[in-house]
């Protein structure tokens, strides 16, 4: 099939989350599984790497109408491991340090959006499956049903849009519909982009897509309870019969045990003895002390509520007090919880460190060299440490909610089956208690938590497998 992907973060461009991973690894997937594959981003000339830049090619330019204005669009292509990459440039909109958070978000993606339909001419490729993702780029599937719905060309496009992160939802005032998109009100009712009084870029899509998609089936039905809906709760049930939730999957090429050359000890389930060298290596990495027997626990996230950080703050006392255990935590986010965790560092140095920053070879050896990662989000609609902690044989502690029940299997003591530890009640007591149940595994059943992790690390959370799931949605809607 001829498949057109559309989203603003791409591994290895750019990334600041899930997305840029997904983006980075299921189209490349798809294309090894003999698609024809292509995807189309902004050019964030801040924040692309050089290397890139310059393998990069001028293909085309033409003038997009956005509402009244006419602003100018290059598209550049790079092609790379079997995927053509095509990048949207226009340097008034994408020539800034974030990806992110600028009061004319609402004009910089509707840009985006018309230009990624109204480049298809332009480099001869209509695509049989024009995939989505997000809210920067959910209206897609609106603006071919409503603006562009008298181009023969593009009339038989079937469009998925991809949930992310619910949270996040693109929501502006009406004047965006002329202003920006150069639309009447057609498209803004209850089954389309109408939220109250105001637009909401994501909900168009959900109604308009002829497939709405999230990154876990345990996300899927979530999102449909008011507890996790965001508002839009009762649409993802009138969608249900077009709502699949398909897990994600991670990049064995880049999360492989026995070849990556950014940790210090190679390893594989024959032979764990690299895993030890990775923690000792680990310890003094971060300036903990270099014990094989105590237990180590890491955390890498985005310090912000939805990552369940207060959980955390709210244990640390009594998990560094009381308990033999040590803990490295690497992450950047809210301020307060920064500070907090620099405070934990000072008080105690030799149990924990609290690194705040954002370090992508220190994070992969955490993956690698910790017993144990710890991973309490509030809501998680996918996640991917606790795929990348199990691949290294960490062994992940989480809250049952979205893809970490889907991808965790808990640990039964009666058989020494599982591939982690998790908890079903949002609380620092509970989650202290299945901290507990580990840390007493690996310190009193060694023979049971080397189970584990060879049960953790035979786990196939492959891309391979995820691809062939997108596939078979695909083929629904194309034939």
């Amino acid at each position: 099939m001829k498949l057109l992907f559309a989203g603003t973060e791409c591994a290895p461009f750019f990334k600041s989350g899930g997305l840029g991973d997904v983006l980075g690894a299921l189209p490349k997937e798809l294309a090894k599984q003999g698609h024809e594959v292509r995807v189309v981003l902004p050019y964030f000339v801040q924040i692309i790497p050089e290397e890139y830049k310059e393998k990069m090619e001028d293909v085309a330019e033409f003038t997009v109408e956005v509402g009244w204005r006419n602003q100018h669009c290059g598209i550049k292509k790079l092609e790379q491991n079997g995927v053509t990459y095509y990048f949207i440039d226009n340097l008034f909109y994408f020539d800034r340090p974030e990806f992110y958070g600028y009061g004319d978000d609402a004009e910089r993606f509707a840009y985006f959006q018309l230009a990624a339909i109204e480049m298809l001419e332009v480099v001869d490729y209509i695509p049989d499956i024009f995939h989505v993702n997000d809210w920067q780029t959910a209206v897609i599937p609106v603006l071919l049903k409503d603006k562009y719905q008298w181009k023969i060309k593009l009339r038989d496009i079937r469009t998925v849009l991809t949930i992310h992160n619910l949270m996040f939802q693109g929501i502006y005032d009406q004047y965006v519909l002329s202003d920006l998109f150069g639309i009447g009100y057609d498209a803004f009712h209850e089954h389309g982009l109408k939220y109250y009084d105001e637009v909401n870029y994501l909900k168009g899509g959900i109604y308009y897509a002829d497939l709405v998609t999230t990154v876990s089936p345990t996300y899927a039905n979530e999102i449909q309870t008011p507890e996790f809906g965001m508002g839009l709760h009762e649409d993802l049930q009138k969608v249900d019969n077009k709502l699949v939730g398909l897990l994600n999957g991670i990049d064995y090429d880049t999360y492989d045990p026995e070849t990556d050359e950014t940790i210090p000890a190679t390893f594989s389930i024959d032979d764990l003895s690299g895993k030890a060298e990775n923690k000792a290596a680990l310890q003094e990495r971060v300036g903990l002390p270099v014990e094989a027997d105590i237990p180590l626990i890491g955390v890498v996230t985005r310090l912000d509520e939805q990552k369940g950080i207060q959980l955390i703050l709210d244990s640390l006392e009594a998990l560094l007090a009381y308990r033999n255990v040590q803990l490295v935590l690497l992450g950047t986010g809210k301020p307060y919880f920064e500070e907090a965790f620099r405070h934990f560092t000072e008080k105690y140095p030799e149990k924990f460190q609290g690194i705040i920053d954002f370090d992508v070879n220190l994070a992969q050896h955490i993956y690698a060299g910790c017993d144990m990662f710890l991973m309490p989000s509030a809501f998680e609609p996918c996640g991917l440490s606790q795929m990348n902690s199990m691949r290294y044989g960490t062994l992940p502690i989480v809250h049952e909610v979205g893809g970490l029940v889907d991808t965790v299997k808990p640990y039964y003591h009666e058989t020494g089956e599982g591939t982690g530890f998790s908890f079903y009640d949002f609380n620092a007591e509970t989650m202290l208690d299945v901290i507990d149940q580990a840390i007493l595994v690996y310190s009193d059943h060694p023979d049971q938590w080397e189970g584990l992790v060879i049960q953790a690390m035979k786990e196939n959370n492959s891309w391979e497998k995820a691809a062939r799931a997108y596939t078979d949605q695909y083929k629904y809607l194309a034939f």
